[in-house]
């Protein structure tokens, strides 16, 4: 069963309360009695299981496997202008 939390508006005290998916919202406060109960929405926590999630998922074992190409292609970038310089 899922916890819900529920903030009351007149006194702001906040608490966790567990009930079932199909059972009514409570409405009255514990602590005051005013019927002023609202339910807060908080963010849930996700846990990433498995590979590709993170950037050394995909990286070459050396570390190296970018470098070395980008490398030569700026090398036959410069090559190539050099060339049409000459003629």
């Amino acid at each position: 069963m899922p916890v819900y939390t529920y903030r009351c508006e007149s006194c702001g005290v906040e608490f966790d309360h567990r009930q079932s998916f199909q059972g009514p919202y409570l409405t009255v406060c514990p602590e005051c009695g005013a019927e002023a109960l609202r339910r807060v929405y908080k963010p849930v926590g996700i846990v990433f299981k498995g590979s590709g999630f993170y950037a050394t998922d995909h990286r070459s074992p050396s570390g190296q496997g970018r470098k070395t190409s980008s490398t030569a292609n700026g090398t036959e970038a410069k090559t190539e202008a050099k060339s049409s310089s000459e003629k």
